[in-house]
């Protein structure tokens, strides 16, 4: 099988959608030989800042000499950015090479009556099976939808449980309120673990002691007034973390600095959890080393253009307060485009009144994007200035630039899913 195939392969199976539950990914690995039983995890759920934290956690393991597993969804740049080892993407021939190996394992589990894996089910037994292969001394691992249901929570061995802001998202499967989909993202909670907790909401909180007291797991919230920011910018910020000064960041953003501290802490609990000692100058490198695309990421300047995954209304509260914080009084222009099931309306209430200018743009997922003209009507009662439907991406990012003046700055935020589009185009 060429990568070409397995490609292919994988989007014949993404027709049949996805299913919530844990049955078929578990009987997949188990034909596979239980690849995840010989791998050791940190294990990330939340609404937002998981890719953020998981970037500094495995690059800092990364920097103290650990062969460290990374797997993300969803992806900006390419398709294989979700599974990397020391922030290389896995090679196209593995890739191929692991996907027909687990066609064939598919085609027994079949035969013997057995139901067939979701794509996301396929691409996490890859991940696994390729982090076994090369002997990864720990796996980050972000979750892809919710937690408990999740089919990254098969895994057994999880050495932290890290939480990242947890608000409303994806409420058609996880619930209406932000404590019911604590309740599931707490589903990642293992016996004996340590869980790491970005500051939460009363309920929230409350959610995640509890479930780390059933699980017997000692649980610790980041405190965000033990990462004071003492220089920033909008490509980057120094920091003092604790009793380290001057930790130098590469991730601009407000929210980055909490993102920073949680990941410290899941640092720390793995020391513990491990037995092991991470040397300040690695924890140094790999905060400064550490880059994620699309999280408040700068691609060109004059006009500067910047791209953001805020696809929420707390994400959109962030990013509101980091185009304000970084570009007071400077004229801002908007492309946008979401996904239909978001709370599209709020992220316009938040976002569109900062705007001289928005474009509106139609996403990748024909099935799943909100149409320009509807976000459009969406984005209108709030910007002062003009919103404009635009047919596709490509004549969003000519538009902006034919009206944006060297002084001026360009936003494109929303869904991740065509901000790799946007940063192909800049760049």
């Amino acid at each position: 099988m060429t990568y070409k195939e397995a490609r292919v392969y994988l989007d014949e199976v993404s027709k049949y959608g996805s299913v919530l539950g844990l049955d078929a990914v578990r009987e997949l690995l188990h034909e596979l030989g239980d690849p995840q039983e010989e791998l050791r995890f940190i294990h990330i759920a939340g609404t937002n800042g998981k890719g953020s934290v998981l970037a500094f956690i495995s690059t800092i393991l990364s920097e103290a000499g650990f062969r460290t597993g990374r797997y993300i969804s969803p992806t900006v740049v390419s398709y294989l950015e979700r599974i990397q080892i020391d922030g290389q993407w896995i090679p196209e021939e593995e890739f191929a090479e692991l996907v027909e190996e687990i066609q064939k394992a598919i085609v027994r589990m079949e035969a013997r009556g057995l139901s067939g894996p979701t794509v996301f089910e396929i691409e996490t037994a890859v991940a696994f099976l390729y982090f076994r292969k090369k002997r990864c001394r720990f796996v980050v691992l972000e979750t892809g939808l919710g937690g408990e249901e999740d089919a990254t929570n098969i895994v057994r061995n999880t050495a932290v449980a890290v939480f990242t802001s947890i608000s409303r998202d994806h409420m058609g499967f996880l619930g209406d309120t932000a404590e019911a989909i604590a309740k599931h993202k707490a589903g990642i909670i293992k016996p004996g673990c340590i869980v790491v907790s970005a500051p939460q909401q009363p309920e929230v909180q409350m959610v995640l002691k509890k479930q780390a007291a059933l699980q017997g797991c000692e649980i610790f919230f980041a405190k965000p007034e033990e990462g004071a920011v003492t220089q920033e910018g909008y490509r980057g910020q120094t920091l003092s973390l604790g009793g380290l000064k001057n930790l130098n960041i590469r991730m601009a953003g407000a929210c980055q600095a909490v993102n920073a501290v949680t990941a410290w802490e899941a640092v720390r609990a793995v020391e513990t959890a491990e037995g092991i000692k991470i040397r300040e100058e690695d924890l140094r490198r790999g905060f400064e080393k550490t880059r994620w695309p699309g999280r408040f990421t700068c691609l060109r300047e004059a006009p500067v253009w910047i791209v953001d995954g805020a696809h929420n209304a707390d994400g959109a509260r962030w990013l509101k307060d980091s185009m304000e914080r970084y570009f007071p009084g400077r004229r801002l222009l908007f492309i946008m485009g979401v996904f239909r099931d978001k709370e599209y309306e709020k992220i316009a209430e938040i976002m569109a009144p900062l705007a001289e200018r928005i474009y509106t743009v139609d996403l990748p997922e024909e099935g799943r994007t909100l149409p320009a003209k509807e976000l459009k009507k969406a984005a209108e009662p709030y910007c002062r200035g003009r919103v404009l439907a635009m047919e596709d991406i490509d004549r969003a990012v000519e538009k902006a630039m034919e009206d944006a003046g060297d002084e001026d700055v360009i936003l494109a935020f929303g869904s991740l899913s065509y901000l790799g589009r946007i940063m192909e185009i800049v760049q």
